[in-house]
């Protein structure tokens, strides 16, 4: 058993801006982290969620392509002894919106191997719908749900 999976969203939006909401800091930590450090191939950025006070995630980026992907590999929720790797492509749709592919893979093939790939996979479909209302409307879905987030009307760049 190979466990695997991908969650996708069409937003409504150029794939432009849809990259940029992930890739620039500023923006990601509007809708999905607390904080986040600029992502470059072949370094760590960190990532800080607001649930989760006292924790930082390392970000290994393997690959960042404008426009089209960014991959990187982090620690399972199982602990340090292993990696998975994500990989969010970006998929100009009808020339006005993009599809937006999130893929997630390796954990080991046990009973917490799984439950932590069906909490990713949750966690995953939960940011692109967060990143849906965030690019195409300016809304926070996250925002009073968790403390800390930062408002949309703060990007004055945005729109």
């Amino acid at each position: 058993m190979d466990l695997k999976f991908q969650v996708q969203t069409k937003i409504m939006k150029p794939v432009e801006e849809v990259f940029d909401a992930v890739a620039n800091p500023a923006k990601l930590s509007g809708y999905f982290t607390k904080t986040a450090t600029p992502m470059k191939a072949g370094e760590t950025a960190i990532w800080t969620f607001p649930e989760f006070s006292s924790m930082e995630v390392e970000v290994k980026i393997t690959q960042l392509i404008p426009k089209k992907l960014i991959a990187f590999s982090w620690e399972s929720q199982e602990g340090p002894e292993y990696q998975t790797h994500v990989e969010i492509h970006f998929e100009p749709y009808n020339g006005k919106s993009t599809l937006v592919k999130i893929t997630e893979w390796g954990w080991k093939e046990t009973q917490k191997g799984l439950n932590s790939s069906y909490g990713n996979c949750q966690g995953w479909m939960h940011m692109t719908l967060c990143m849906k209302a965030f690019v195409e409307f300016g809304i926070n879905l996250r925002k009073d749900s968790t403390p800390d987030m930062k408002d949309p009307s703060e990007y004055t760049d945005w729109k």
